[in-house]
């Protein structure tokens, strides 16, 4: 492993979409690291110390120094251990500008149509989040097609920044498509997408932390009655 016992801590909870982005970051590099999971409803001490400016999950602590916000927690991770393991962002500015910019499309377009799907009060409501859902997907489909160049990933041979941006949605993704009865990664619409969402939940850094789907749906349903 990259790091040494205490060295590395993670405070999070195991449905949070943005605590699986640092986990599956930390998985690829081979860090080791102590997962501090939060209470539900409750903030600890350590995590209102840690970030006291959002009071959110995921925080790294790395030797007792604080990093917040998932995807810079990413790309701390890529930096600080550079040569542990394959690189997350790619080396040339013009590449990673362009792996940034899906990745913040992802978190501004592809996260609120997918989640509006689900808060939707009226059919209307839900066809109009899944045709937008569906429009950003297809938005996506034709940015892996150039970023992967023909590879398994967006990130290429190997996972990457914005596969771990949006593979990290994959598990909510499942439970709203049985919550809404709909295919959100659909073999006829996008079809590499659908592929690849097979094979980024099947990768050995994602498969031990991705959340089950039967346990998200509880989950969710606990949120929804409360």
């Amino acid at each position: 492993m990259a790091a040494a016992a205490g060295e590395v801590r993670l405070i999070g909870g195991w449905p949070s979409p943005f605590v699986l982005r640092a986990r599956v970051a930390l998985n690829l590099k081979g860090v080791e690291y102590e997962f501090l999971q939060e209470k539900f409803g409750e903030k600890s001490e350590l995590l209102l110390r840690s970030n006291p400016v959002y009071k959110k999950v995921p925080v790294l602590l790395h030797h007792d120094k604080p990093v917040c916000e998932s995807m810079i927690i990413v790309e701390y991770v890529d930096a600080a251990w550079a040569k542990s393991g394959q690189a997350i962002l790619p080396a040339d500015p013009y590449e990673r500008a362009l792996h940034r910019f899906w990745a913040v499309y992802i978190d501004d377009k592809w996260f609120p149509s997918m989640f509006g799907i689900a808060k939707a009060q009226t059919e209307e409501a839900k066809a109009e989040s899944v045709e937008q859902a569906w429009a950003a997907l297809k938005l996506l489909e034709e940015a892996f097609e150039k970023l992967s160049k023909g590879k398994a990933f967006f990130g290429g041979g190997t996972i990457g920044y914005v596969d771990i941006a949006l593979g990290a949605y994959l598990g909510w993704a499942k439970v709203i498509e049985q919550m809404a009865g709909l295919k959100l990664f659909d073999e006829e619409k996008t079809p590499l997408l659908a592929v690849w969402a097979e094979r980024f939940c099947a990768h050995e850094a994602v498969k031990e932390v991705m959340p089950e789907t039967e346990k998200l749906m509880e989950f969710a349903k606990m949120l929804r009655g409360k």
